[in-house]
């Protein structure tokens, strides 16, 4: 089984102008409105490559009754904390004459310690031998920087793997707990490590130290160059094929999810990575915040190049 937890949830909500210009008011000719939060956004990849999973994390309010509503409706199974307040509602406005976009993110309702307890109660229970947590985005308020390796010792407990995807003192107060695979981009592994990304060499040298913090494997993500995976003494490139990109928002997360359906099917993690290059690469085709389809995975899939550094 794979299930997701994600702290931080938000309804995505994106605008498309002519173009983005500031003090004055700003005409949207289109509008999409999708789940949102990077283990969402897995989930959904997931979803649309035919495998199944469980949303767990944070919800509140009407707009957390919507999340719900609409990952149920993919055929998502949920299983929501509820706390107080509003789950947050991010923004993004595109312009339509470049692709530029603005993106604003709101903080996410406060959590209280008897809803961090509630949730590693829920994933204790869930969590088997052989399963593939997600762990992903960013804390909400309330929500110590340590807590996701709380989250990644009772997954590793139940014999079960660990993917982790966040960043700043999250990312740095986790990797501790030993998790299967972290996914920084190359800025966030210099921040995570303070070592120069200028180059290939540079960013292998950077994943080297952070599987020295306690990840077992490192993907670094390079946008449309693809990405890099660190493993023991084995570094690979994956290079994302060629693609007219019309959102790259959330093609990150598909690449998560691609890596996972990989590796809960058994294939080695290179192979697993050419698979979530491939997903990313479809999702960042798509208009909006949507993901993209099983069809078109498998079309990138098979222009993906995979070379051994």
């Amino acid at each position: 089984m794979i299930f997701t937890v994600t702290l931080n949830p938000a309804v995505d909500r994106e605008l498309t102008v002519d173009s983005i210009t500031f003090d004055t008011v700003l005409r949207a000719s289109d509008w999409q409105v999708d789940c949102g939060g990077k283990g969402f956004n897995v989930a959904r990849m997931l979803k649309s490559l035919g495998v199944a999973s469980t949303a767990l994390g944070f919800a509140a309010g009407k707009t957390g009754e919507l999340l719900e509503k609409r990952l149920q409706a993919l055929g998502i199974e949920t299983d929501f904390t509820w706390v107080e307040g509003e789950t947050r509602t991010n923004v993004s406005i595109i312009s339509s004459e470049n692709g530029r976009y603005v993106k604003v993110n709101e903080p996410g309702p406060t959590i209280a310690e008897e809803h961090l307890v509630r949730l590693k109660e829920k994933i204790q229970a869930r969590a088997r031998s052989g399963d593939w947590g997600v762990v992903a985005g960013s804390l909400p308020p309330g929500v110590p920087a340590e807590f996701y390796g709380e989250i990644i010792e009772i997954i590793h407990s139940a014999g079960a793997n660990v993917c982790l995807d966040t960043s700043s003192e999250a990312l740095r107060r986790s990797c501790g707990a030993g998790p299967l695979l972290v996914k920084p981009n190359a800025e966030e592994a210099h921040e995570l490590t303070g070592l120069p990304v200028g180059d290939i060499r540079e960013i292998a040298e950077a994943g080297t130290a952070i599987c020295k913090m306690g990840p077992a494997n490192v993907v670094v993500s390079l946008g449309k160059d693809g990405a890099l995976l660190v493993s023991g003494k084995d570094v690979w490139k994956a290079a994302s094929p060629k693609i007219t990109e019309k959102n790259p928002i959330g093609a990150g997360d598909s690449m998560v999810a691609g890596i996972v359906w990989g590796l809960s099917e058994g294939a080695k993690l290179p192979e697993s990575l050419r698979r979530g290059i491939a997903c990313g690469a479809a999702t960042a085709s798509r208009n909006g915040t949507t993901v993209g389809s099983r069809a078109q995975v498998e079309e990138l899939l098979q222009k993906v190049q995979l070379e051994k550094l």
